[in-house]
């Protein structure tokens, strides 16, 4: 009877973690989606608290390290619940991080308004930050539902998405500094949007990251495969 409860208990303490690990990936999801929708209206109170509520997701990031740690010190997991444990540590790492790139693009905004001008708001280069955002956030949610599932190959199909992202930036990057070389009067507002698409690349390679830890917590190995990079913006020319 004892022995029953121990495992119901420890039961009961990984549920809690994945529904942490849900909980901050929905946060995180809210992040982007607000971040870019600021954005697109340069709504510069909303691009605030978008900076402000990064606070909520770092907390969430140490209760999830404190409920590991916890787990580790009183359970002493193996095989599949440790994988499933040692998983946590990196996909609530890898959320924390598209908090902070969220943050970033909130952050761009309110510097946007120092610029005065915009010529270039609302136009085609924001048209495809906000695709490549929709990608993303649907790669939060898909990786989301394989780590809940325990799906492998709905974690690889996250994975494999990762592409369109960079090539998207990558198109963008020449765009922006064609505008550039065009009028020198773009160059502070290319250069944000710059680091706009860098930052929802980036978020890109994090999802993906949490997709091979879903692959490990089912297979108990990350995928074989090399992961293809075409984010090519750092030798793109015009």
């Amino acid at each position: 009877m004892d022995n029953e409860h121990i495992v119901t208990a420890f039961d009961d303490d990984l549920n809690n973690l994945q529904n942490k690990i849900v909980e901050m990936g929905g946060l995180v999801e809210k992040q982007l989606l607000d971040s870019i929708d600021a954005l697109l209206k340069f709504d510069l109170a909303a691009a605030k608290e978008v900076v402000l509520h990064d606070n909520h997701i770092d907390n969430l990031e140490l209760e999830i390290d404190e409920a590991i740690v916890r787990l580790l010190a009183l359970r002493s997991p193996v095989a599949a619940d440790l994988r499933s444990i040692i998983s946590c540590t990196k996909i609530s790492c890898n959320l924390e991080r598209i908090g902070d790139y969220s943050k970033n693009i909130s952050k761009r905004t309110l510097a946007l308004s120092d610029t005065g001008n915009l010529p270039l708001m609302g136009s085609g280069p924001l048209k495809t930050v906000s695709k490549m955002a929709e990608i993303v956030q649907s790669m939060i949610k898909n990786v989301l539902d394989a780590y809940i599932e325990k799906d492998a190959t709905k974690a690889d199909d996250v994975r494999a998405k990762d592409e369109d992202v960079d090539h998207i930036h990558s198109g963008l990057y020449r765009e922006l500094l064609t505008y550039m070389l065009e009028d020198p009067k773009n160059i502070t507002l290319c250069t944000h949007l710059l680091f706009v698409s860098k930052n929802v690349e980036r978020m890109g390679d994090h999802v993906t990251s949490i997709a091979e830890h879903v692959h490990f917590m089912v297979h108990g190995k990350i995928p074989e495969e090399s992961r293809i990079k075409r984010d090519n913006s750092s030798s793109a020319y015009v």
